[in-house]
């Protein structure tokens, strides 16, 4: 267990954040996330072989969105829980994630979502809440299997493309930050076709899809 968790205060957990750990091996994430000098943690680490971790109770808040933002709430530790996927990430060799990695996924995300009233909009990327700071889990990260698993948003409809800063802001990301690091954070979660923070047609088309669905109560 990890010692880098303390009481939550808000009094309702509403959003779950996924992750990918960054580092070279499954062994080094978790000995890093138990360190109480790294002064971070999540809920649970899933290994590629599907192996699953608890490091933290999920009535603790555990130390692993940061500075973070999401549809108008700021530090999201105390409503959240997080997961961190075994991956080592863009620094060390970013590659697909197993399926059975994936299946170990659906799972604890399912078993979550039948203990909290977490709606689909609030299930998001470390990148989507933190986007000047992260990139995780990722352009390859299978959020369109996930959702059709009912485990988060997803859109693979073109809206009539419109003011990208605003359908950002609706779907819930913090638009005060550069719009490039905003843009490259929603290309990395809806439109992997292109993640280098500039808006062309297809990306604005997809953001006015996404912010659609939230109308529906998403």
């Amino acid at each position: 267990m990890s010692p880098n968790c303390d009481a939550r205060q808000a009094g309702l957990i509403d959003h779950l954040v996924l992750h990918y750990t960054g580092m070279t091996s499954a062994e080094a994430a978790i000995a890093r996330l138990c360190d109480a000098a790294s002064n971070v943690s999540a809920h649970y680490v899933i290994d590629e072989d599907g192996a699953v971790h608890c490091l933290v109770d999920e009535r603790m808040r555990a130390w692993h969105a940061g500075v973070s933002y999401w549809r108008g709430v700021r530090a999201l530790n105390d409503r959240s829980i997080g997961i961190e996927i075994v991956n080592p990430g863009h620094e060390f060799g970013y590659r697909p994630f197993p399926p059975v990695q994936m299946q170990a996924v659906l799972e604890v995300c399912q078993g979550i979502l039948a203990r909290h009233a977490i709606p689909a909009r609030n299930i998001v990327a470390h990148s989507d809440i933190a986007p000047d700071r992260k990139q995780d889990p990722g352009e390859l990260f299978p959020w369109a299997w996930l959702a059709a698993q009912r485990v988060g948003l997803w859109s693979d409809a073109l809206g009539v493309a419109g003011d990208v800063r605003d359908d950002l802001g609706a779907i819930g990301y913090d638009v005060t930050l550069p719009m490039p690091l905003v843009i490259a954070a929603f290309q990395r979660r809806f439109a992997p076709h292109r993640v280098d923070g500039v808006e062309d047609e297809r990306t604005a088309a997809r953001a006015r899809a996404v912010a659609a669905l939230l109308t529906g109560g998403c």
